[in-house]
């Protein structure tokens, strides 16, 4: 049987996370959806043994797999995902559920209105951004702006982890990444401009993207260093934007 929806969730040393049960909430939801679905937890070389507990989690439910991965960072993680996926639709999003799994039925009100890519957002009216400190909103508006100078015009919010691609943006774009591609390694938890590439990439191609407002809650991290990250963030953007001058987008892949 086809599947409908592909939800990628990338796990890094997530055994707190899955002994506060964080996705139970999202299995339950999907078991009730009249659609066919898989959940495809794509490990980032996890060292903290939360491997063992998601294979017993798979072990429990036959439609979530586990993909482990060498530690490359979340692109690489996520674009594992996305392309050892089956659905005809591929979420991916993020392990700590900060945007419940069940926002996913607005962004399917635009998936099928033909739109290619539907991504959550925390800026546009009808958002509702719950308990974010001031210094993370501020963080995140100032490097939007400089989003939409540099790179993709028109998208208020790009850093949201809750995406919904086609399977044909998938597999035409994520093999694309450059930046963000094959020979990418970072050590540490970094996100980066990984979706701004993304992003950029959609635009370059043809493909429509619509934003919709989400509920997003604030989960506290220490993998996100405001200052650092800003800097590596910018850095990456210029990074984008010099690949495409140099025709890196431009050959096949």
């Amino acid at each position: 049987m086809s599947v409908y929806l592909s939800v990628v969730i990338p796990a890094f040393n997530e055994k707190e996370n899955l002994e506060r049960g964080v996705l139970e909430p999202m299995l339950a939801f999907l078991k009730k959806q009249a659609y066919t679905w898989e959940v495809i937890i794509s490990d980032d070389g996890s060292t903290d043994g939360s491997t063992d507990l998601l294979q017993v989690l798979a072990d429990q439910h036959t439609q979530v797999r586990i993909l482990k991965n060498p530690h490359r960072g979340k692109a690489a993680t996520v674009t594992s995902g996305m392309l050892k996926a089956s659905g005809s639709w591929r979420l991916f999003t993020d392990f700590d559920q900060s945007t419940p799994i069940s926002e996913v039925t607005r962004l399917f009100e635009r998936a099928n209105k033909g739109i290619d890519i539907i991504i959550g957002s925390r800026e546009m009216v009808g958002a509702r951004r719950d308990k974010e400190p001031w210094y993370r909103h501020l963080m995140g508006r100032g490097f939007n702006l400089v989003v939409q100078l540099i790179a993709v015009p028109g998208i208020l919010d790009t850093q949201c982890g809750f995406k919904l691609f086609s399977a044909e943006a998938t597999e035409r774009l994520f093999p694309k990444l450059y930046v963000y591609g094959e020979n990418a390694k970072f050590k540490d938890a970094f996100t980066g401009a990984f979706d701004v590439e993304l992003l950029f990439l959609a635009l370059q191609n043809g493909f429509s993207i619509r934003e919709v407002p989400i509920t997003w809650h604030h989960v506290h991290t220490n993998r996100v260093s405001p200052i650092k990250d800003s800097i590596r963030m910018f850095r990456d953007i210029l990074k984008i934007r010099v690949a495409s001058a140099a025709g890196k987008y431009s050959r096949s892949r």
